[in-house]
């Protein structure tokens, strides 16, 4: 009876959550409210980027993926369009989507913005083209246009301070964004630190903790080094690189940055390209899904590795974190493959309902991969929206083929488990 009682109340809440806050198709989203959560993967075409409203405000980003529409163009075929189109790079879209939240959130800056590894999707590239900024010397594309445009208060990477972990850095891209940290950290009082795996302490709410004492961000894995599950203990899950050819030593990919967002019975988890299936060949550690799965345990939404590519999504890491809600930021017809798609799916891999979004399914992709009618959205900007108190969310699609996009679909109220 006590446990009916309790459903009820959640359900009772819920539903006056749901009522103030109802969504209308075809009309704007509404606003963020105090004690709400909101995390936005924005759909551009172009690379990854998700944006957090925290509960009291305090507001993150994580990745800023732009590449140019003309890299190498014989592969431009396999990029689904860009989105909303093409009279602006994605860095800059992503920067006025941002800023368009930000007018109505306590403070007009990005509190934390973190970059899950060095890759252009999640970072920006620089081309022969790059803009220049006018303010110091680095190159405007991703992060850094971001940055440049909206003041941010701290970044946290993989490297900082020397990125020369596996080595050091001679990635043109890298060191432009290494630039842009060193002017704005002089300049314009950034601080930029090291993810440090294990703690639950380098995000924190910045306006109102006392009021959320159930939220946390637990840092769970970066350059193969792991949390445990044990208080902030951590342990290197691959090998030293001494006992290493440098030919052997982790990719960048291997070298994500893996995060848990949690606020009440909440849980949403993030890893960047993370590999779960090492290549034929290869060796068995270079799986780190499987122990990042173990330390992170059951949420209720969960990022996809890697964009759903052939060596992500292992089977022990599907049934480990069992979500409700599946997330695809995707834009290359590999994305996802049918072998990943069929692990989100199996009920034997954990049974019980799941919907599964993505942000720009490729129309070949469609073709290809048995099922990928069963997803809930192929197209579009993803909103998580979270219920003051972290007990349901309900996941809002928006129009990504304009700017500003009205409300396509909204799913849910979910239940927290």
């Amino acid at each position: 009876m006590e446990k009916h009682i309790k459903l009820l109340a959640v359900l009772f809440l819920s539903f006056s959550f749901y009522s103030m806050e109802a969504q209308t198709l075809g009309q704007a989203l509404p606003d963020w409210t105090p004690g709400t959560m909101d995390i936005h993967e924005i759909s551009t075409g172009r690379g990854c980027s998700t944006f957090f409203v925290l509960p009291d405000g305090t507001t993150m980003v994580y990745d800023v993926g732009e590449f140019t529409q003309t890299f190498q163009k014989w592969r431009v075929p396999r990029y689904a369009d860009a989105k909303p189109d093409t009279t602006r790079v994605s860095g800059e879209w992503i920067t006025r989507y941002i800023d368009r939240l930000l007018k109505k959130a306590p403070n007009y800056q990005i509190d934390y913005a973190l970059l899950s590894h060095f890759h252009w999707d999640h970072m920006g590239q620089v081309t022969g083209k790059t803009p220049p900024s006018e303010l110091g010397d680095y190159k405007l594309t991703g992060i850094t246009m971001l940055g440049e445009q909206i003041p941010i208060k701290t970044t946290l990477d993989r490297g900082w301070p020397d990125y020369d972990y596996p080595r050091p850095t001679k990635d043109l891209t890298t060191l432009n964004y290494i630039n842009f940290l060193k002017w704005q950290s002089q300049n314009n009082g950034l601080q930029a630190k090291r993810f440090q795996p294990g703690s639950n302490e380098q995000i924190v709410l910045k306006n109102n903790p006392d009021k959320y004492p159930s939220f946390e961000v637990r840092n769970i894995a970066a350059n193969g080094e792991v949390w445990t599950g044990v208080q902030n203990v951590t342990r290197q899950h691959y090998p030293r690189l001494e006992d290493l050819e440098p030919e052997n030593y982790p990719n960048e990919n291997m070298c994500s940055m893996a995060m848990r967002v949690s606020y009440g019975k909440f849980d949403y988890f993030t890893g960047g390209d993370l590999r779960g299936i090492p290549p034929d060949g290869e060796p068995q550690w270079q799986d780190l899904e499987t122990p990042v799965a173990q330390a992170t345990g059951p949420v209720e939404v969960s990022m996809l590795n890697h964009h759903g590519y052939i060596d992500s999504q292992n089977a022990f890491f599907v049934s480990a974190l069992r979500p409700q809600v599946w997330l695809l930021s995707v834009w290359d017809s590999a994305h996802p493959s049918p072998m990943v798609y069929k692990r989100l799916l199996s009920q034997k891999l954990y049974p019980g309902p799941r919907d599964i979004f993505a942000t720009g399914m490729h129309e070949a992709n469609k073709l290809v991969v048995v099922g990928l009618g069963q997803l809930k959205s192929d197209q579009g900007h993803i909103v998580v929206r979270v219920a003051p108190g972290g007990n349901s969310y309900k996941v809002i699609v928006l129009d990504d083929s304009v700017e500003n996009g009205k409300v396509k679909s909204v799913h849910g109220p979910y239940i927290c488990r």
